[in-house]
């Protein structure tokens, strides 16, 4: 995985806005609205100590109501399946989000695509309370295959902006909330 992806996801998650900008160049204006919200509401996203470890994973996107380890991949295949050291990681984000309550993510992007290139994906687990359960019946998890064996699916997974606008302001289409409004965004944007 290279590092130039997690730092693209690290500078969306936290709300910088030329981060931001460099990822909703191509997206339509419904999509870069809900992608803007994260700016009125970003996280602190830290890469992980010890990212690629198993359990950790590359990155922690923390605010006062909530907090993810994401675990960043990318292909230019739509398809990812996970064998070897990566079901490994998997099993252990899993252990790790039952232990200590988390719901870790994944975060998918596919090489080469216009508009929104990021999907997101949760890791099935239990032991989830308050909004971390309320957010769980909203993120798709990794699908699987045949076999039972989870992978990543680009096109099971949620678009990055509408998780930005699940997590940080409204998820309807034509509904922008927390301050920011289409005159606003325009602003930002140009």
């Amino acid at each position: 995985m290279g590092v130039n992806y997690e730092r693209e996801l690290r500078a969306v998650l936290a709300g910088e806005l030329n981060g931001v900008r460099a990822v909703i160049k191509s997206c339509s204006e419904i999509e870069r609205a809900k992608a803007m919200q994260v700016i009125q509401r970003p996280f602190l996203v830290v890469r992980a100590p010890g990212s690629g470890s198993e359990g950790t994973g590359d990155l922690l996107a923390l605010r006062g109501d909530l907090c993810f380890p994401i675990e960043v991949k990318s292909s230019k295949e739509d398809k990812l399946y996970l064998s070897g050291r990566t079901i490994d990681q998997y099993n252990a984000l899993k252990e790790v989000g039952e232990r200590c309550g988390l719901m870790p993510l994944y975060a998918y992007r596919l090489k080469g695509v216009r508009g929104d290139s990021w999907r997101i994906m949760r890791v099935e687990g239990g032991n989830l309370s308050g909004k971390l359960r309320q957010l769980s019946r909203k993120i798709p998890s990794l699908p699987l295959t045949r076999n039972g064996t989870p992978y990543l699916g680009w096109e099971h997974g949620m678009p990055l902006n509408r998780f930005i606008a699940l997590v940080c302001g409204s998820d309807r289409p034509y509904e922008i909330e927390n301050n920011i409004d289409k005159m606003s965004i325009k602003k930002i944007l140009i």
